[in-house]
């Protein structure tokens, strides 16, 4: 049975401009319970076949597992995005293999521990030497570097104020040498700023999103696709024109 909540939102995600549709079936939030594999998958496999039928926009799956990703390549998608920092040698084959993108995000331990797991003594330099390593991970089973975006993994393994740090100081991740991706839509570090409502998570959201565009990132994962896209367009018009006159 295809999930039609799950069509019908990629959907209008098209049509709002969405550069790639990123799918998951297991919530690796801080706390979440694990999800086993074969679930997984069973989760996922209808809505990435029926949408690889459907859309040429690159799909995008979120697990940590490899037979989840495994399965995902072969059904069509076209990169992974791993919450494991690269921890499955398996999975990270897999990618290799398959020729496909890979997304590199820093975490640490898993969703059911990783609340424990927030100690740095500097944590951007530490996510940054953590980042490396599983960079080279990656690269040693045959990942492309020119597949490989990197993420700092906002609210994996880090405390609020952690996080914050990160969104400011994100320009330091520019010398690994790999596009940015940063996601912060609807996380906790907004709502610990007392933003409640929908609305008010959009604008936190997007206020953070727009700073980490000046740290360097150029790939946002969101949920208001619409919304957010006319507010990088505002910000890419205002930028230009005062870059015209300087």
């Amino acid at each position: 049975m295809v999930p039609t909540n799950a069509l019908e939102r990629a959907g209008r995600m098209e049509e709002e401009g969405v550069a790639l549709l990123d799918l998951g079936a297991e919530s690796t939030r801080p706390g979440a319970v694990p999800v086993d594999p074969r679930e997984e998958w069973r989760r996922l496999q209808p809505v990435i076949v029926s949408l690889r039928a459907r859309t040429k926009l690159p799909l995008s799956v979120d697990t940590r597992h490899f037979e989840v990703a495994q399965h995902a390549l072969e059904a069509g998608a076209d990169l992974v995005n791993d919450v494991s920092c690269a921890a499955d040698a398996e999975l990270l084959n897999a990618v290799g293999q398959a020729k496909a993108g890979y997304v590199l995000v820093h975490s640490r331990g898993k969703p059911q521990n990783m609340v424990h797991l927030a100690n740095y003594a500097d944590v951007v330099a530490e996510v940054k030497q953590e980042l490396t390593a599983g960079l080279k991970r990656a690269l040693a089973a045959g990942i492309e570097a020119e597949r490989i975006a990197i993420d700092p993994g906002i609210g994996f393994a880090k405390t609020p104020e952690q996080n914050w740090v990160l969104l400011g100081r994100l320009a330091e991740l520019q010398d690994l040498g790999r596009p940015i991706l940063v996601g912060v839509s609807r996380k906790r570090l907004l709502r610990e700023l007392g933003n409640d409502s929908e609305l008010e998570l959009l604008s936190a959201g997007t206020g953070a999103m727009l700073a980490a565009y000046q740290g360097g990132a150029r790939i946002f994962r969101v949920h208001d696709v619409g919304p957010v896209r006319a507010a990088f367009q505002a910000f890419q018009k205002a930028t230009n024109q005062l870059q015209s006159k300087s």
